[in-house]
Parts: C-alpha cells; structure tokens; sequence
C-alpha cells in the first residue's frame, strides 16, 4: 500500500514522503491515527502543502541552530513540579514543559517535538535531553527538576 506520511513516523519517514507499507500497518495503525493518508495521483499538491510547511517550521539557517545550540547547552534549565516525600513526581515532565523552559532560559524558541528524552523524567534529579534543531546539528540540554515548595497553613 503506497502512503503519504503527515507526520514524521520512526524508522519509516518523515512527513511528505511518500512510502510503501504492509495493508495492515496502513490500514489499521497510520491512517486512523492520522499519520498518513492514501496515497492517490491528486496526493501530489498534498505532498507540496507538506513539504510547505516544514520549510516554515523549520529553522532556516546553520548559524541560527548553532546560537540556539550554544544557549541550551550553557544553561541548566529548572523545572518546578509537585512531587511526594521521597521525590517522586505527580505526573512526569513533558516535551512542552522542557521547550517552555528552554524559552524562559535562552530567549530562544526549541519546538517541543524535536526534544528526544531516553527515558520519562518520573522524579526529581539531574537529567539530560536532546533536541534536532537542524539536520546537522543536535543540542544537549540539561535538565534539573527540583520539587515544588509545600505551601504552609
């Protein structure tokens, strides 16, 4: 089955691209879920759409990822989030809530879906993330998640 990815899809694509995939993995998993659509002669100006709005998204030039690269990784930033007595977080901390404290630090905007966590941040401590910010260059941001100070009564 021929498909046109409308988002970026692991080990398969990113979006635009036009893949081969097994009926079922299309039928039953992409497509309902929005990752791709039906691949058809008309899909073309869908494809161009696509491809439009990476090139907007995206960070145009080297030397911007490169700035914003330098900032993140000179800064620590600190999230603040409710936790239990032995440090463990209500929740976890989020893709959004890095990219929103990577803007309070540098000053400069980091879209929260090109931050790669190895694993769920569930507790506080020290942590490190990545962040694509271009095809060429990768960001190491590092992250200190402290527990939220207990109002008094």
């Amino acid at each position: 089955m021929k498909i046109i990815l409308t988002h970026d899809v692991d080990r398969l694509g990113v979006a635009g691209d036009v893949v081969t995939v097994k009926d079922g993995y299309g039928r039953n998993y992409l497509i309902p879920r929005g990752y791709a659509v039906r691949w058809t002669k008309g899909g073309q100006k869908q494809i161009d759409q696509i491809a439009e709005a990476r090139r907007r998204r995206a960070i145009q030039s080297l030397d911007e990822a490169n700035a914003i690269q330098e900032a993140l990784q000179a800064n620590v930033l600190k999230i603040v989030k409710p936790a239990g007595e032995n440090g463990r977080l209500f929740g976890s901390v989020t893709n959004a809530e890095i990219a929103e404290a990577a803007l309070a630090a540098t000053g400069k905007k980091v879209d929260r879906r090109t931050i790669t966590l190895v694993s769920p941040i569930k507790s506080t401590g020290s942590y490190k993330a990545a962040a694509k910010l271009h095809d060429d260059v990768v960001a190491t941001i590092s992250i200190e998640v402290v527990a939220e100070k207990k109002k008094k009564k």
